[in-house]
């Protein structure tokens, strides 16, 4: 970018890189038409958000929409800018904080005074920039971040495939949501009536992703179960579209049967959106901000090595995008919504391949439950045995401890370890762990017929436990919200079945972390006794509500 134009600064926390290896191919299509989203502040006159306990005190959609929205001042300034450069005004959102503008890449250069090219890495072909997205001096402090300039692929899912039968070196023994939740002591005899789980999905742009409606009620008829009520949520042009990408439509469909199995009677929102920087900011607003489907729970099985504070290492995210995922994981704990997210299928590596240890976002946000991968082992009735996932054919739990945030309250009761990368300390991960290894993985149905090999990956892990949450909303008619300082709560409470075995998550030449007692940074606490937690919470509720003896 040359120079400034008069009056510009750069927007704090836009700064980007070319991806890895990435070569600049010339500039962008000057005429190509790009929707981008606006991110704005909280109204300057809102007090902080309310931090509430365990299913109480949290505000109701309106409350949060007139005190924590944007100002529509703002707003409107925005739309004044946009006017003045030529661009077109889009949907906005006092609750999301979001004005999408479009325009052609000439008109978007112009106003945010960025230079966009087409860049190559390897496979990936995107449209980028480098440095900061710059604004007026007088827009600056009212945008947290503009998202769309830059379209590279920010998202992965987290399944695994099973080892073909001919290369398999142990028994691979297929399981059913329906028999893991059993196993794991989920309360039976009760469905999730009432509730909705949202499901976070990407796909990558001209390739799709989706899940066939078909093979959904195929996959429940077989195991004489309901399948959900599914409504496709849209985001940013993206969309249920089945049938182009097998990957995709492989995490769509796990991630719906496996919550679905689990939480009976609940209905499922699947939110698509792009795999992109700006997808993963208006996806997660949408969902944690959708009045009209109303989730009590989300779960999110994709994910992409966060942005790490050491210079030269922020991969892919920006910290602005970040910070605003981050404030929107926030407000969904004021609003009564838990969030679950996969840590990763590769160990500390994370797919990165650079011998250093990463940690995937969302998964190591402070406000969102992190789950981790198991084996399931040795399974006779309710019996059976599990141990840390760690296989080197098939894949190990994400876990270690993040680059990007601090050590949160709630963790100061147990032994989080320094990084193994430098020694700094920080956010622990995973908080809980379950079912991942595709050794004791799941068969589902896709284009009509059963996959070849059982499917597993932390991205069952997720779901498994948004249903469970979803059971006890619908047993104990409250919200259980933030989830994460509860589980710290109640470590010493019975609830969780520690796994104490064996080795360590390292990856690819990245080095790892070893599983033992007590909460590790492989399997955290390990997997829960949903039954046991209902009861701790029904027991912590009727004392809160019983007023204390003068």
């Amino acid at each position: 970018m040359g120079e400034l134009p008069a009056g510009y600064l750069p927007v704090e926390g836009s700064d980007r890189r070319p991806l890895p290896g990435a070569e600049r191919l010339g500039p962008a299509d000057p005429r190509q038409r790009v929707t981008v989203s606006v991110r704005l502040r909280r109204r300057p006159d809102a007090p902080p958000l309310p931090r509430p306990r365990r299913g109480t005190g949290h505000l109701s959609r309106e409350r949060f929409t007139a005190v924590y929205g944007a100002d529509p001042a703002d707003i409107a300034r925005v739309a004044a800018f946009a006017r003045q450069h030529g661009l077109d005004v889009g949907e906005t959102s006092v609750a999301r904080r979001t004005v999408q503008l479009t325009g052609t890449v000439a008109q978007l250069q112009a106003a945010f005074a960025v230079d966009l090219g087409h860049y190559r890495a390897g496979q990936a072909s995107y449209r980028g920039r480098e440095g900061h997205v710059h604004l007026p001096a007088g827009l600056v402090p009212i945008v947290e971040g503009v998202f769309g300039l830059d379209d590279r692929p920010q998202a992965r899912p987290l399944f695994r495939r099973a080892v073909p039968r001919e290369k398999r070196d142990k028994d691979v023994v297929e399981t059913t949501p329906g028999q893991v939740a059993k196993l794991y002591e989920f309360p039976s005899g009760t469905g999730a009536e009432g509730q909705c789980i949202g499901l976070l999905e990407f796909s990558g742009a001209g390739f799709g992703g989706g899940y066939d409606p078909k093979d959904v009620q195929a996959w429940f008829q077989r195991r004489g179960a309901h399948p959900p009520p599914l409504t496709p949520v849209g985001i940013d042009g993206a969309g249920n579209s089945s049938g182009h990408d097998e990957d995709s439509d492989i995490e769509v469909t796990l991630d719906i049967v496996v919550a679905g199995a689990v939480a009976q009677g609940a209905r499922i929102a699947v939110y698509f959106a792009p795999w992109t920087e700006q997808g993963w900011v208006d996806a997660v607003a949408a969902a944690v901000h959708d009045a009209a489907n109303d989730p009590s729970v989300i779960s999110i099985s994709w994910g992409y090595p966060e942005f790490e504070k050491s210079p030269g290492q922020n991969l892919t995210w920006t910290r602005s995008a970040m910070d605003a995922v981050g404030a929107t994981f926030e407000e969904a704990a004021a609003l009564g919504v838990t969030v679950l997210a996969a840590s990763g299928d590769f160990g500390t590596d994370n797919g990165i391949g650079d011998g250093h240890a990463h940690m995937l976002y969302p998964g190591s946000d402070p406000y969102v439950t992190s789950c981790g991968g198991t084996t399931l082992k040795d399974i006779s009735g309710s019996r059976f045995t599990e141990v840390l996932w760690s296989d080197p054919k098939t894949g190990a739990s994400g876990g270690g401890v993040s680059a990007y945030f601090d050590p949160p309250s709630w963790q100061a009761g147990v032994d989080v370890p320094a990084s193994v990368e430098d020694g700094h300390h920080g956010r622990g991960l995973p908080d809980i762990a379950g079912n991942a290894d595709p050794g004791s993985g799941y068969t589902l149905v896709r284009y009509g017929k059963n996959t070849r090999h059982p499917i597993g990956g932390t991205s069952a892990t997720a779901p498994l436990y948004a249903g469970l949450v979803a059971l006890i909303n619908a047993q104990l008619k409250i919200r259980l919200g933030y989830l994460n300082p509860t589980l710290y709560e109640l470590a010493a409470s019975g609830i969780y079945r520690d796994v104490t075995c064996c080795g360590t998550n390292a990856w690819a030449d990245a080095p790892g972390y070893h599983v033992g007692k007590g909460w590790d940074a492989t399997t955290g606490f390990g997997s829960v006794r949903g039954t046991a937690l209902l009861d701790e919470l029904t027991s912590d509720l009727f004392a809160a509500l019983i007023p204390a003896a003068d």
